[in-house]
């Protein structure tokens, strides 16, 4: 565990992560898009990690879900550990050469992994590479997200895409969650041997899911 980023040696014993997308009174009451925080769980519903997105308010009000943030992932002593960075980039299968990239630094500074959307007609598709740029998984989305009283599921597959070795799960959180706020739960599954690192990586492919698929403004409602 000596070689391992600072702050993600807890990681090697997971293999299921809760992310929780907290409540913002503002956003429940007027439905004004803020800044969107988590908090990082073990299956037990311990906190881990906590994170908090940053941009500016043109961001969120103007680019919404395509909108470029950075997110910043600290352990329970406040010491970030893992940054999530997201350019503004094309959310259209019109445009297959300007789609989705993420990439996940840990510690900070040091690349970890990148997400990279893939062109697909039907599906959502992505590939988790490692801080070499060398394809590792596949995520595959199901044809329609919208996930009304079910959850939705993402599956985390081998490079061939026809072993499932783990998923991405958006929780049905209940009709008051859905329609009055974005908050969201997410439950990542992967195998508790992957490489810590990917693991993280994974962290930041559901941030980029939930802002790709979930975030649901209501400004102009």
């Amino acid at each position: 565990t000596h070689n391992l980023p600072p702050g993600l040696e807890y990681l090697t014993q997971l293999d299921q992560i809760i992310i929780h997308q907290q409540v913002e009174l503002l956003e429940a009451i007027l439905g004004t898009e803020t800044s969107s925080r988590y908090e990082i769980k073990n299956h037990l519903g311990e906190r881990v990690y906590f994170a908090v997105e940053e941009n500016g308010c043109f961001d969120r009000r103007l680019c919404a879900p395509v909108r470029s943030c950075t997110v910043r992932i600290a352990d329970a002593a406040g010491r970030e550990v893992i940054r999530v960075l997201r350019p503004l980039r094309c959310n259209s299968c019109c445009f297959p050469c300007f789609l989705q990239q993420l990439e996940v630094q840990s510690p900070p500074g040091t690349i970890a992994g990148y997400v990279v959307q893939n062109w697909d007609p039907f599906l959502p598709k992505f590939t988790i590479q490692n801080q070499s740029k060398e394809d590792v998984l596949k995520i595959i989305g199901p044809c329609a997200t919208c996930g009304c009283f079910e959850d939705v599921d993402f599956e985390v597959k081998a490079l061939d895409e026809m072993t499932t070795i783990g998923k991405i799960s958006k929780y049905w959180s209940g009709f008051v969650n859905n329609v009055f706020t974005n908050t969201a739960n997410f439950g990542i599954q992967v195998p508790v041997d992957l490489d810590v690192r990917i693991k993280a990586v994974m962290i930041g492919a559901c941030f980029l899911i939930d802002l790709m698929f979930f975030e649901n403004s209501l400004d102009g409602l």
